[in-house]
């Protein structure tokens, strides 16, 4: 899954934010939607307390994911 498609999903808007050191994908995956986001290699895995599973998939130049408040922000280390 990319950014795309987890913006297509219902009731949900995903965006990509480019800088210097490093890029951004923040998600909103819905009010009060609380779970937990795992990084493994080149994936994000997300499974939210409703026991929905999303997997998306990442370089491995090094991701941290975490969800605060329905949102599902992951950050990837720019590429040198």
């Amino acid at each position: 899954m990319n950014v795309e498609q987890l913006s297509e999903r219902e009731g949900q808007h995903a965006r990509r934010f480019e800088y210097d050191d490093r890029t951004e994908i923040v998600a909103d995956l819905g009010v009060g939607v609380e779970g937990n986001v795992d990084v493994l290699d080149d994936a994000v895995i997300v499974v939210t307390e409703e026991g929905e599973q999303l997997e998306l998939d990442v370089p491995e130049t090094g991701a941290e994911a975490f969800i605060k408040n329905g949102v599902l922000t992951i950050e990837l280390e720019a590429e040198a």
